[in-house]
């Protein structure tokens, strides 16, 4: 079966050795095993499940809105399993610990207003702390120092930074926190920040996530939005980070559902088209993207999908970040958000591989909770919001995040990360993001695994080494798959089990994402095993009917539960109150797995 396996005497077949798949290679065992003491399989057998976006009172706008307390440590502490005292006093303790968490303050003022608070010396000595600490003790308090810090951000004055001594102070303090919860083999703790680019208030953001321990992460410090708000300037920062210092770091794109078209758009910051080069640079240091977090989920759009019946899922795309109305002109509406959702992006990413011979929008799917409580929590029953003010409570279904952002009852429960990584340390779970074999859940942690070749068939569920045979003779998600030497069609191997403490699952479907013979993107999601009453185990071998080996496309499986309660009814019967008029009371959960890509022998293509 797919899934736990006899491994010992089997060796790894790589894609370049199947000849079937272009896909980063698996660290060498030996060099992994020394440097942790942890035994490797010689592939992935497990998935480890985590969340690399979680903000703390580091960040200034987790801090504005009331976290002044909880820091790194609390957010390792509570996503190892511990129970941690939240910032409304209340005792937050997750039903099932994380694997891998990564704390992601914004770099932009990390830490400035947590170092004035505290008094801290080294900040209260800089004009900026200097100018905060006496707002903070004066009549307006911290609505002068918001007011000082949006003028800044938005250069409507000077920029005034606290300075390189306290940059790295502050940056130390997220390394030393990531070091010390670290333990391989039993909790990964990744040292990272957030990249908080947002030109014209739409959302570029991206986490910077590092492989790498202290010797080579105190080499840096983070590169903020506030020295280029441009996405090709942060790959040559991560570029040069990788050129000094010899160690790994990627970026991760997020809330594309927000950029106002931004985040897949047909340009660069400069304007101009996208050139090979820009497209071999993202797909190279944005391997993977967040498609699913607490402001909505980002996979697909019902405007741009509509004949897809579960595309209008936590849909959250009114504003930009900076709640600035979208446009109500229809055609500009569709334009914007081809260039927000993850399945647009993956159909434009097609065209440019026909176009330029390297692919832009060439990403894995992941997901986070972007939770700014320090709290990393994506479960219906468990939910802990994402500001203060969205914490558990009778009045969170009535207010507003921070008492005049997006209303608390639109927020969505999500997300998780599921990793295929041979153990659970920093390299292993690195280099599984890295070649893209993750996949994004909406919370609940099914399983999820995916293989595609031209020789697979049901009898393949069978086999006692039926994983060694996936790598194989195949590739698994996040791989690309190549011309095939016959008339085959592509079979996905496809093996979904339900959360074990969650409901049974519903349905899976392919979406499948294609070029036909006028180079037009298309789509067409496949409903391919339904249990309408639930079940707790798919095992299913699908061949693609439409397959023509000369389009290129690709693949990608959505995998349903049946309908369960939402946050805002188990809200609801807690504390006796009314769900607002048109907030959902039930969600139907899923999960998402990393494309796989057929590209045929293109003569551009890379």
């Amino acid at each position: 079966m797919i899934g736990r396996s006899t491994w010992a005497v089997l060796a790894v077949a790589t894609c370049a050795l199947a000849g079937c798949a272009e896909q980063t290679s698996l660290p060498a065992q030996t060099d992994l095993e020394a440097s942790t003491g942890v035994a490797l399989a010689p592939y992935p057998q497990e998935v480890y499940w985590g969340d690399l976006h979680v903000h703390t009172n580091l960040s200034f706008d987790s801090n504005t809105f009331g976290n002044e307390r909880l820091g790194p440590d609390d957010a390792y502490r509570f996503a190892a399993g511990e129970t941690v005292v939240a910032s409304s006093g209340r005792s937050a303790k997750l039903a099932k610990p994380l694997d891998f968490l990564m704390v992601a303050d914004h770099a932009e003022f990390l830490g400035v207003l947590s170092a004035v608070r505290d008094d801290e010396r080294g900040i209260v000595e800089t004009t900026l702390g200097s100018r905060w600490s006496g707002y903070m003790r004066g009549e307006n308090g911290l609505r002068d120092v918001m007011d000082d810090y949006v003028a800044m951000v938005t250069r409507a004055k000077p920029m005034d930074l606290p300075g390189k001594a306290f940059e790295k102070t502050s940056w130390n303090k997220l390394i030393e926190a990531a070091e010390q919860h670290n333990r391989p083999g039993q909790f990964t703790a990744f040292a990272g920040y957030e990249w908080t680019s947002m030109p014209g208030g739409r959302n570029l953001h991206r986490v910077v996530m590092f492989r790498d321990g202290p010797d080579k992460t105190r080499q840096t410090l983070p590169f903020s939005a506030l020295e280029s708000d441009d996405p090709e300037r942060l790959w040559d920062y991560l570029a040069s980070y990788e050129q000094s210092t010899g160690g790994e770091v990627m970026a991760i794109a997020h809330n594309g559902n927000l950029s106002g078209g931004l985040m897949f758009d047909d340009t660069g910051m400069d304007g101009k088209p996208l050139t090979a080069d820009y497209a071999k640079r993202r797909s190279r240091w944005e391997p993977v993207y967040e498609v699913t977090q607490v402001k909505g989920d980002g996979e697909a759009h019902p405007l741009l999908s509509p004949d897809d019946r579960y595309a209008d899922f936590e849909t959250f795309y009114e504003t930009d970040i900076t709640m600035r109305p979208r446009s109500e002109d229809p055609e500009a509406l569709r334009k914007g958000l081809q260039g927000d959702y993850a399945r647009a992006g993956l159909k434009k990413g097609l065209r440019y591989t026909e176009e330029l011979g390297f692919n832009p929008f060439q990403f894995g799917l992941m997901g986070s909770t972007d939770s700014h409580t320090a709290l990393a929590t994506a479960d219906d029953d468990n939910f802990w919001g994402k500001f203060l003010d969205s914490e558990p409570g009778p009045e969170r279904l009535q207010s507003k995040m921070g008492g005049n952002l997006w209303g608390n009852a639109g927020l969505s429960a999500s997300g998780y990360t599921g990793v295929w990584a041979r153990a659970n340390t920093r390299e292993e779970i690195f280099a599984a993001f890295k070649r893209r074999e993750v996949y994004a859940t909406t919370g609940p942690r099914m399983r999820l695994r995916v293989f595609a070749g031209w020789n697979f068939a049901q009898s393949d569920f069978q086999r006692r080494d039926a994983d060694a045979f996936g790598y194989d003779a195949g590739v698994p998600m996040g791989g690309i798959l190549r011309k095939a030497s016959g008339a085959e069609r592509p079979t996905l191997l496809i093996r979904a089990l339900k959360d074990p403490d969650g409901a049974p699952l519903e349905r899976v479907q392919v979406v499948k994402g294609w070029l036909d013979s006028d180079g037009e993107a298309q789509e067409r999601v496949f409903d391919v095993a339904v249990a309408k009453r639930g079940t707790a185990l798919f095992d299913i071998a699908w061949t693609d009917p439409q397959f023509e080996a000369d389009q290129q496309a690709f693949y990608y499986v959505r995998l349903l539960q049946v309908p369960t309660k939402r946050w805002t009814t188990y809200d609801a019967e807690r504390y006796g109150i009314d769900i607002p008029e048109g907030i959902p009371r039930m969600i139907r959960e899923r999960a998402y797995s990393s494309p796989i890509w057929y590209r045929p022998d293109l003569s551009k293509s890379r």
